[in-house]
């Protein structure tokens, strides 16, 4: 830094803390930098809102501990303590039944080729659901990365990480047996499958991952922001919840860029993300949902107070499991966003 003159100091140091004192009054001032971050270091208030001004459509009760959310004909909920999944009717809004499946299936929950994938972190095992009868069809050997990581569909096969040295295997629906395995950056726990690739974050190297199915090979590792956990794919892009500093991440599908890094104001572990009807969707312990809006990459709602666990949207709807309140809650997105606190 270059200093005035002696003759000078005195008036520099004026305007020097005034400039300070109007840079700190000034937080919520756009910033012009590439990627700048669109929220200042606090949630708005304008945009907080106690949860209990929402009032869901529909209140299923699951006793035990409501975590994981897959969404087809049917809603299913995962219950690690109860060794089991609920089925939730979204055309009666009722619970229509439960699945006894292995210990402690923690490890995530996805629904396609006719079944449920129910992977039991307790027991290193996946079960197979199938998605009319509800009858477990096989169970069979399997192990994972982390119980906060994730399982996906798509290109015809089912997608897991099972080491944390960075293995994504590859399932076969037609065998239950592997089919590839692809090497990818250490610390990868998290998967998801749109717009016909494979997405991975990296949450020891700030990383997403890019798979391509036709060739099982890792295309691109793009950086977002840090410690990087639950993603989701929509609106053209894939958004990762970084449990660094509760930031969202926005990567354009297209070009594999970071276009956006929105202060969403939930670090710390546990939540999930999901996009649909418009919006992005988050919840953290103290903050079940944040509602993201895509066309200006800032936070539009933040419901804070007791609840949230996972969120998912399906339906016409946005399903939100409260863990610790042992219920999973049925919303009208319209509802949310006409939803406003004091």
């Amino acid at each position: 830094m270059a200093y005035e003159t002696t003759s000078n100091v005195s008036d520099a140091m004026h305007v020097e803390r005034a400039a300070l004192v109007a840079l700190m009054s000034c937080s919520s001032c756009a910033m012009t930098e590439p990627n700048a971050r669109t929220e200042p270091p606090a949630a708005q208030a304008s945009v907080r809102i106690p949860i209990e001004r929402l009032k869901p459509d529909a209140v299923f009760e699951v006793p035990g501990a409501p975590d994981w959310i897959a969404v087809d004909d049917d809603v299913w909920i995962s219950n690690e303590p109860k060794n089991s999944v609920s089925r939730l009717d979204p055309r009666t809004n009722r619970v229509a039944g439960v699945v006894q499946v292995g210990k402690q299936p923690s490890c995530g929950l996805a629904a396609g080729f006719g079944s449920l994938w129910v992977p039991n972190c307790g027991e290193s095992t996946m079960s197979r659901v199938d998605l009319k009868s509800g009858a477990v069809t096989a169970t069979f050997p399997m192990t994972f990365a982390d119980s906060e990581g994730g399982i996906a569909v798509g290109a015809g096969s089912v997608w897991i990480v099972t080491d944390k040295r960075g293995f994504l295997t590859r399932l076969d629906p037609a065998t239950n047996t592997e089919r590839a395995t692809i090497k990818l950056p250490s610390g990868s726990f998290a998967v998801a499958f749109g717009e016909d690739a494979v997405f991975v974050t990296s949450f020891e190297h700030d990383l997403l991952s890019r798979i391509d199915p036709s060739t099982n090979a890792l295309v691109k590792t793009i950086p977002v922001g840090p410690k990087p956990r639950f993603l989701a794919i929509g609106e053209g892009s894939v958004w990762t919840l970084n449990q660094g500093d509760g930031s969202v991440s926005r990567v354009d599908i297209a070009s594999n860029t970071l276009v956006a890094t929105i202060e969403a104001h939930v670090p710390g572990g546990g939540g999930e993300i999901a996009v649909g009807e418009g919006s992005v969707w988050v919840t953290m312990p103290k903050n079940p949902i944040t509602r993201i809006d895509p066309k200006t990459n800032r936070v539009a709602q933040q419901f804070f107070g007791p609840g949230g666990d996972a969120i998912r949207v399906g339906h016409g709807s946005v399903w939100l499991s409260n863990l610790h309140q042992h219920n999973v809650w049925r919303l009208d997105p319209r509802k949310i966003e006409a939803t406003r606190g004091e």
